[in-house]
């Protein structure tokens, strides 16, 4: 396989029916998106959510196929009541994210880089933690990071036709250095739980969600979860501990 790209229509991508996902932060933009496809194509989505009611709302939305649990990624009490309540699982999706916002250095306060990082890394870790002895029971476990171009310390460095680089330079300082760790925690857990785990990240590229306050203009977020999918279904031979943009072109970390 070329480590380099991977195809949008791989032919040889695991068959869904019959696998247990979890997606966290999955009632609505990228997560629901991601859930949708999965159960189209016959796997059993537990739709996780910190709001139980809209994970029920979202689940009767998907249809047969899709379950609701609340899961808080910040609270440990929450994720332990739902590793038994989902029991067993094949591939766990870490999409739950905040942006608090913040500004660079100057205009970033400690609290709003506590908040991001409570949940972007430290949630991510713990769920992951969690679920981790479900998952090895799992013929085809898989674990899918939802980052962000953002996080890319080489897009981030230089120059890059596919983002206004110059007039983020230096902004975004808590949002987009708790995913370059999201980055780090993925090729770091992918070397430790070896081959038979696929552990990658998404960049999704900017999508029309409720992550960014105020965003009026965003790509659709069912295009990006196309690239959820294709991480959640890899077969045995492909790479792990990569990032990945969302038209499955290799991303630099």
């Amino acid at each position: 396989m070329d480590e380099d790209a991977l195809e949008l229509n791989r032919q040889d991508l695991l068959e869904a029916q019959g696998l247990v996902v979890l997606i966290t932060g999955a009632n609505s933009g990228i997560g629901f998106a991601t859930a949708q496809q999965l159960v189209e194509r016959g796997a059993t989505v537990w739709v996780a959510a910190r709001d139980l009611a809209k994970g029920d709302a979202a689940a009767q939305g998907l249809g047969h196929g899709a379950r609701a649990v609340r899961l808080d990624v910040t609270d440990p009490e929450s994720i332990g009541e739902a590793v038994a309540q989902v029991g067993r699982l094949d591939v766990l999706i870490n999409n739950a994210g905040v942006n608090p916002g913040g500004e660079d250095v100057a205009g970033t306060s400690l609290d709003q880089l506590r908040r991001t990082y409570e949940t972007n890394v430290f949630g991510l870790v713990a769920v992951t933690q969690a679920f981790l002895p479900a998952l090895q029971r799992s013929a085809h476990p898989r674990i899918v990071n939802i980052s962000s171009g953002t996080g890319s310390l080489t897009w981030s460095s230089s120059a890059n036709p596919q983002f206004d680089w110059e007039r983020a330079r230096g902004g975004g300082l808590a949002y987009r250095s708790s995913k370059a760790a999201v980055n780090a925690v993925t090729v770091l857990s992918a070397q430790a739980l070896g081959v038979r785990f696929k552990v990658n990240a998404l960049a999704p590229g900017l999508r029309a969600t409720n992550l960014v306050p105020g965003l009026s203009a965003g790509g659709d977020p069912a295009e990006a979860a196309t690239g959820a999918v294709r991480l959640a279904l890899l077969p045995d031979d492909a790479p792990s501990g990569a990032l990945w943009s969302w038209d499955g072109t290799r991303a630099p970390w």
